[in-house]
């Protein structure tokens, strides 16, 4: 099962969050990681965030990315969202 945990921030607040389930196994990590992201910009009626260069060091990282209002095209109405990986497997 693999789960990814969505949260948006606003005032140091979290105002939202939602966790995404993914158990299709054939599906490899990226793909998993994208279709989350997609259902939560579905979910949320967001615009499909950038990825750049420092969104995706983190991510490598520490499996946790923050998208700020430089990763949207759109004006977004909270300080950033953040995705993280709960569970892999």
């Amino acid at each position: 099962m693999f789960r990814l945990w969505a949260k948006i921030f606003k005032d140091n607040r979290m105002l939202r969050d939602m966790v995404v389930c993914n158990d299709n196994k054939n599906l490899n990590r990226t793909q998993k990681i994208f279709a989350a992201v997609d259902e939560i910009c579905y979910t949320y009626d967001l615009s499909k965030p950038i990825w750049l260069d420092s969104t995706i060091a983190d991510f490598k990282k520490h499996d946790k990315t923050r998208f700020t209002q430089d990763n949207f095209i759109d004006r977004i109405d909270f300080d950033y969202l953040e995705i993280h990986v709960i569970e892999e497997g």
